[in-house]
């Protein structure tokens, strides 16, 4: 599965990964699915909003146990974030077969479409319609940068967009989701363990500035008499950082885009994407407010206007505790709780390491968001980690060993067989 899927939206400059939502690779990730699905003998299912499924069982019957996760990529992205769940899902249930165990509940593979958010700049798409939590209205706002709307993109995909929105019966039929993911730092590493359990999302959200200054001549416009949005965003990507450093949180600006672009001309706007997360969501309001403020008050003393727009936001996740035990009891052993007044999410921006001397299955927080997030306020759900060795994620130089991949999916088939086998 790997070798097929390796060369799907490889930039050949970069190595990395360009496979962005409803785009031709995209169409390759999607129908790659489609075989794996249909090689296996599984019911192949297209959702109203471009999720793949993949059924052993019958879909009607409901409290199904669904693995998966999602094929598309941020920018230059690596081969493990979202394809591992998908690979080791297809995987884990191949050995379940070969285990020769008796189905008591349908299982199903899902691959969620646009979970990064890479081109229509709101990630998890698939999931947040399937959940309600994205309006058809808003989805159809969405543009990429050269306009093309999330509508537009789907038609041109072959798929209709007209049937997009909630779909709360899809959602009854599951029991329980389990995603597995490539860990994205490196608690395992250093503790010594190929596979972890998840235990928190932090909050997090994507904030637009736009800086609104005087397009100028810069040869000729004595500094004075600018109004350069330049100035204003580059301060303002400086006071993110210390705001998040002092609170103990993250804040990144890792998009901009200027007008009117030219070397020689002072910009008229200068448009950047704040990420920011924390552990709790007093602190996040409290670093995102303090950083429009910075921006704002910078911005008086520049001549520039500054406007912030919220574009995407998911609360805390707390992974319901009663299943993540199940997943540790299938495992072997009982959870490692996080310590005290905390929701196992990392410190500092690194995931949290667990406890020395332990002898369950680690449990991991983590900043990064995922389907499972999603789909948690809807239905029960828990996710599992691999082993990253560099703790390196969004880049090519993300990495998996063969060893920890087969642990992971030996890992899910066997929670899998003890959630959905007699």
């Amino acid at each position: 599965m790997w070798r097929d899927l390796r060369p799907l939206g490889r930039a050949a400059d970069t190595g990395g990964y360009r496979r962005f939502a409803w785009t031709g690779a995209d169409a390759d990730c999607r129908a790659w699915f489609r075989d794996q699905a249909r090689s296996r003998g599984l019911e192949y299912e297209l959702d109203r909003n471009g999720n793949q499924w993949a059924w052993l069982g019958d879909p009607a019957a409901g409290d199904a146990v669904v693995t998966g996760s999602h094929l598309d990529s941020v920018p230059d992205g690596g081969a493990f974030d979202g394809p591992l769940g998908v690979v080791s899902s297809f995987a884990a249930l191949d050995e379940l077969r070969e285990r020769g165990r008796e189905l008591s509940r349908p299982l199903a593979v899902v691959n969620f479409g646009d979970e990064e958010g890479a081109r229509f700049g709101l990630a998890c798409v698939g999931s947040r319609l399937t959940a309600g939590q994205l309006s058809p209205e808003k989805a159809r706002e969405l543009r990429d940068a050269d306009g093309v709307t999330l509508p537009q993109a789907m038609e041109r995909a072959g798929y209709d967009p007209a049937a997009i929105g909630p779909d709360p019966e899809r959602l009854a039929r599951i029991g329980a989701f389990i995603e597995l993911h490539v860990e994205q730092g490196r608690a395992l590493d250093l503790s010594g363990d190929p596979v972890g359990i998840a235990s928190a999302i932090w909050p997090h959200g994507r904030w637009r500035f736009d800086f609104h200054g005087e397009a100028n001549h810069a040869g000729t416009t004595r500094l004075a008499d600018r109004r350069d949005p330049m100035l204003t965003y580059a301060t303002t990507v400086l006071a993110a950082r210390k705001r998040a450093e002092l609170a103990g949180a993250l804040a990144t600006f890792g998009k901009v885009a200027v007008e009117p672009n030219g070397v020689n001309a002072i910009p008229s706007l200068v448009r950047g994407w704040l990420d920011s997360r924390a552990a709790d969501q007093g602190t996040l309001d409290t670093v995102v407010a303090a950083i429009e403020q910075a921006a704002v008050e910078c911005g008086e003393r520049d001549g520039v206007e500054v406007r912030v727009t919220r574009e995407s936001f998911t609360p805390v996740v707390e992974f319901r505790h009663a299943l993540r035990d199940e997943l540790a009891r299938i495992l072997g052993g009982t959870a490692d709780r996080p310590g005290p007044g905390r929701t196992g999410a990392p410190e500092s921006g690194r995931t949290a390491a667990p406890e020395s001397g332990r002898t369950g299955v680690p449990v991991l927080g983590t900043g990064a968001g995922h389907d499972a997030g999603i789909l948690s306020a809807s239905v029960p759900t828990a996710m599992l980690f691999v082993r990253n060795p560099t703790g390196v994620s969004h880049s090519p130089a993300e990495s998996a060993a063969e060893d920890d991949c087969v642990a992971g999916v030996t890992a899910l088939a066997d929670v899998l067989e003890g959630l959905a086998c007699r």
